[in-house]
């Protein structure tokens, strides 16, 4: 579950909530938030289409 407050106190509470109630947490930095987007994406890839070397190139370029 990820979580983003809207302020300071928003994540004070909400972290002393979940401490109350024993559950861990742990912040994340923005890098490791794209890192996971970029996760899920790669997971919802069509991965029986295949693309030529040629076409991957242009797309580089």
């Amino acid at each position: 579950m990820v979580i983003t407050p809207k302020n300071q106190g928003e994540f004070k509470f909400i972290n002393d909530l979940l401490k109350k109630l024993g559950i861990s947490s742990a912040t994340m930095t923005e890098e490791e938030l794209e890192d996971i987007g970029l996760s899920k994406m790669l997971k919802a890839v069509d991965k029986t289409k295949k693309a030529s070397q040629n076409s991957v190139m242009q797309k580089l370029k």
